[in-house]
């Protein structure tokens, strides 16, 4: 019996690429950057089920060059690179990989909230420049978090655990959602405000919301405008939910203290500017860089296909419609 044919649009993790290897021919895409349309569709065709990666644009011609395409698995907490509704038209199922990077991106966003406020990268700089010259009084004087309000757009599973992170440093935690959420109140009696409030009052805002026609631009002049000058602006969902010119501008004019971003509005490209400000620290898309939560999404992306394909596995993460 002929076994299914994945294609991976490049090189992930082996734990789920050895689970694959097991039942299906999997074919990787051999070079090491984002692959080209001409690349994808080739590959596209040739296979049963496609495990892609956020970088990717799976449109309708995409899905469309293979009538037979059976699954389509993304490497990625997100799925907005997916025309899903497109898929589920053709009734071709889409899998992400929610859940196993909460504990990294949490993580990596509390290390920008202290890079930023400790003033870390601006210190690393200045010490491998020979500039330090010895202990001052007033040298690169940050800010203590103790004490402060941190306020969480969006308060999924990673907003909750950055704020439990942030209670644990003692800090004040409010946050914006469409929805209450008990579970944030609960563990660390977090107040849900309107964004206009939050925004006025947090002296770190820090952005998880998905990136949907709804939080484009979520964070723009107006929005900049309300945060107090003394605020800083974290991000490692999507780069989109922020303006980015408008936050370089707001980061020049020193309209806020300053912000810490992973995530980037036309990645990998910067707004103009952006690397030149002392007030930024940039990190390049790797808040769920870790061993652990990179090979838990290489096995979920994996398990989803296998679900799809053969009857004995169950999907652990389908997205629904």
């Amino acid at each position: 019996m002929q076994k299914p044919k994945v294609f991976v649009t490049r090189k992930i993790p082996d734990k789920g690429l050895k689970l694959l290897q097991e039942y299906c021919e999997v074919k990787i895409h051999p070079h090491d950057h984002i692959i080209s349309k001409k690349e994808l569709l080739v590959g596209v065709k040739w296979c049963d089920a496609l495990l892609c990666l956020l970088t990717d644009k799976i449109d309708k011609s995409v899905i469309d060059a293979n009538p037979n395409l059976k699954m389509i698995s993304n490497y990625a907490v997100g799925y907005n690179n997916i025309d899903v509704k497109y898929a589920a038209s053709k009734k071709i199922p889409v899998g992400n990989t929610p859940g196993v990077l909460t504990d990294a991106v949490a993580e990596h966003t509390f290390a920008l909230m202290l890079a930023i406020t400790k003033r870390i990268a601006e210190s690393d700089q200045f010490t491998k420049k020979g500039k330090y010259k010895g202990w001052a009084p007033m040298l690169l004087l940050g800010t203590e978090l103790k004490g402060k309000t941190l306020g969480i757009v969006g308060s999924g599973r990673i907003g909750t655990g950055v704020a439990e992170r942030a209670k644990g440093l003692g800090m004040n935690v409010i946050y914006y959602d469409l929805q209450k959420n008990l579970l944030i109140e609960r563990k660390v009696k977090a107040k849900k405000e309107s964004l206009t409030n939050l925004l006025k009052h947090a002296d770190v805002v820090s952005v998880h919301v998905p990136l949907l026609p709804s939080t484009h631009h979520m964070i723009g002049t107006k929005e900049l405008a309300l945060m107090k000058k003394t605020a800083y602006l974290v991000n490692t969902s999507r780069g989109p939910i922020i303006d980015e010119k408008t936050l370089v501008t707001a980061l020049k004019k020193k309209q806020i203290q300053g912000a810490a971003l992973d995530v980037y509005e036309n990645e990998p490209e910067l707004s103009h500017g952006l690397n030149k400000l002392n007030n930024v620290v940039l990190t390049p898309h790797t808040a769920s860089a870790t061993i652990e939560a990179r090979q838990a999404m290489s096995e979920i992306a994996a398990k989803n296909i296998l679900g799809v394909l053969f009857k004995k596995f169950k999907s652990p993460s389908l997205v629904k419609v």
